[in-house]
């Protein structure tokens, strides 16, 4: 036998595998919604509506309606951390003004 018979070359022809990456899913969503009371004024839901949610005058003038009309409208679809912060944003904000003005979360 010769030397090179001799070496075991086994090291230098392995194969290495790549992990499989795993399927990404995206996070789950989170509806921000504003629940209706008979205390907070039009005007103050109206602002909370375009300074927390980003809301256009009309388009935060219509969920203020249906807050109003139908008990409870959706603000947004955020993460879970994002909508957290909405939320608390929103009720911190309106016991500062004094108002019971609520917002609440549910995943989408």
């Amino acid at each position: 036998m010769s030397d090179e018979q001799d070496h075991d070359w086994h090291g230098d022809y392995e194969i290495t595998v790549a992990p499989v990456k795993p399927e990404l899913k995206q996070p789950p969503k989170y509806r921000v919604l504003m629940m209706n009371d008979d205390y907070t004024p039009m005007d103050f839901v109206i602002e909370v509506l375009e300074s927390l949610f980003s809301m256009g005058h009309e388009s935060a003038t219509k969920t203020m309606m249906q807050v109003h009309n139908e008990g409870l409208a959706q603000c947004g679809i955020f993460t879970f951390e994002i909508a957290e912060a909405k939320v608390e944003q929103a009720n911190s904000y309106a016991q500062q003004h004094g108002h019971p003005l609520q917002c609440t979360m549910e995943e989408e």
